[in-house]
């Protein structure tokens, strides 16, 4: 099968967030399974800089944004058995950054229409074109209503994947004929206006074939108003085409018996590395060195959506408990304030690193005990399952993809591989913060087995990606 992704950012070329990671796996574990597998990217200049030197100029051509004529480059690399092309233009791409211009709509209704012409240019026809988020949500519309007329692609089958319900792509009804060259009879009929904008999301998850999200629980929760930010009323009448699919980690990079970036190796047969590296990273961080405390880790952007309101509120009583936080993030000034004014105050409690370090994150995931992720909604969530890769049991809030990874600790049964509370509020994280404490101090061989059960999950892409596959397989 002919598989073709198109999106905003993919690692190891550029990555934000976690739809880079995907970007970064999904093609490459497809590619393994036998797939003809390419990705469209756009070409921006901190690819050109780390990349650049690597890629194979193929050609240019003319692009038609309304009315204006945009010259759009193509570069190529193969790498892990997938065919990746860029789209290069320096006026909409050398920005220094990726999101966050004031012409957003204008640089990706430019990348969404180079992409759909470079199909028939490169001679890559796809059997299903999967696009991701809203920079290229439009694209299954314009397949279907601006280049219905091209007999290649009138066979093929679009998958529109929503990361995050948030950020829709909302503009002005006008950049339709100013911007993708098409009339405005689809936003005057409703089609694709909501709120009296142009909607991007909602024209992605009403044209496209099928529509996914990054977990089941997640894929449910956007049918609700709680979560669904205006749009649940359309995932509810389009809810037979929309599905929830975890996403996969690299599991390659990340492991405990192999990570460069950790000082001592350890596998869940044998956690004496681990011990190791908690000693490693209390000594780095200037914590007391104490094998008997619980050290608990926190790898965030410090923000509301991530639950920072809760911890913030809550953290002088926490810190009154025999425990440890490490911190390694950025966000609100708000938090970044109060973190570091806590750390000041239990020095020998806190370490608050206001920053982002990749090294010091690896070094968290291993050498911490537990792994604090109180988000008030996640789609999916990567971090949880990076802890769990190196022992450390995630405490997270029952939500999205956090409910669908991380089973919480049964008392009874002693199953689970981590810890959770169901009511997002400030009273039950640290409830469960003191039921974590409590394992710890009053049964290590509990704690060992839940070690052990969250190391033995299989959160691979290899695996992960056997979803899609059977999705592709049902459109085709």
């Amino acid at each position: 099968m002919k598989l073709l992704f198109v999106a905003a950012e993919g690692a190891p070329f550029v990555k934000t967030g976690g739809l880079g990671d995907v970007i970064g796996a999904l093609p490459k574990s497809l590619a393994k399974q036998g797939h003809e597998v390419a990705v469209i990217l756009p070409y921006y200049d901190s690819i050109d800089a780390k990349f650049g030197d690597q890629l194979e100029d193929c050609f240019h051509f003319s692009v038609a944004v309304g009315w204006r004529q945009r010259y759009a480059g193509v570069k190529y690399i193969e790498r892990d058995g997938v065919h990746f092309f860029f789209i290069d233009n320096r006026d909409y791409f050398y920005r220094g950054s990726v999101y966050g211009y004031w012409d957003d709509g204008e640089r990706f209704a430019f990348f969404q229409l180079a992409a759909l012409a470079l199909m028939e240019k490169i001679d890559f026809i796809p059997d299903v074109l999967h696009v991701h988020d809203y920079h290229t949500g439009m694209i299954p519309y314009l397949l279907k209503e601006k280049f219905h007329w091209i007999n290649a692609y009138k066979g093929i089958k679009t998958v529109f994947t929503i990361h995050n319900i948030e950020f829709q792509g909302q503009f002005g009804p006008e950049m339709l004929g100013d911007l993708f060259g098409v009339g405005a009879e689809r936003y005057e009929d409703g089609t694709l206006r909501w709120n009296d904008c142009l909607n991007w999301m909602k024209a992605a998850v009403l044209y496209a074939d099928r529509v996914t999200t990054v977990s089941p629980s997640y894929a449910e929760e956007i049918k609700t108003p709680a979560f669904g930010k205006g749009l649940d009323h359309l995932m509810r009448m389009e809810s037979g085409k929309l599905s929830g699919i975890v996403n996969g980690i690299d599991t390659d990079l990340y492991n405990p018996e192999t990570d460069g970036f950790i000082p001592y190796h350890f596998s869940k047969d044998d956690l004496t590395g681990k011990a190791k590296d908690k000693a490693a990273l209390q000594e780095k961080l200037g914590l007391p060195v104490r094998a008997d405390v619980p050290l608990f880790g926190i790898v965030s952007r410090l923000t509301d959506q991530k639950g920072f309101d809760l911890v913030v509120n809550e953290l002088q009583h926490i810190l009154q408990k025999d425990l440890q936080i490490v911190l390694l993030g950025t966000g609100y000034s708000d938090y970044e304030q109060a973190f570091s004014w806590f750390a000041s105050q239990y020095p020998d409690k806190l370490s608050a690193n206001i920053t982002f370090d990749l090294g010091l994150a690896q070094e968290i995931y291993a050498g911490s005990d537990a792994f604090l992720m109180p988000s008030a909604f996640e789609p999916c969530g990567l971090s949880q399952m990076m802890a769990m890769r190196y022992g450390t049991l995630p405490l997270v809030s029952q939500v999205g993809g956090l409910k669908d990874t991380v089973e919480p600790y049964n008392e009874y049964t002693g199953q689970g591989t981590g810890f959770g509370f169901a009511e997002f509020s400030g009273y039950w994280l640290t409830k469960t913060i003191e039921k974590a404490l409590y394992l710890y101090y009053e049964n290590q061989d509990a704690w060992r087995i839940l070690q052990e059960n969250a190391m033995s999950r299989d959160f691979s892409w290899d695996t992960a990606s056997l979803a899609y596959n059977d999705l592709y397989y049902q459109l085709v």
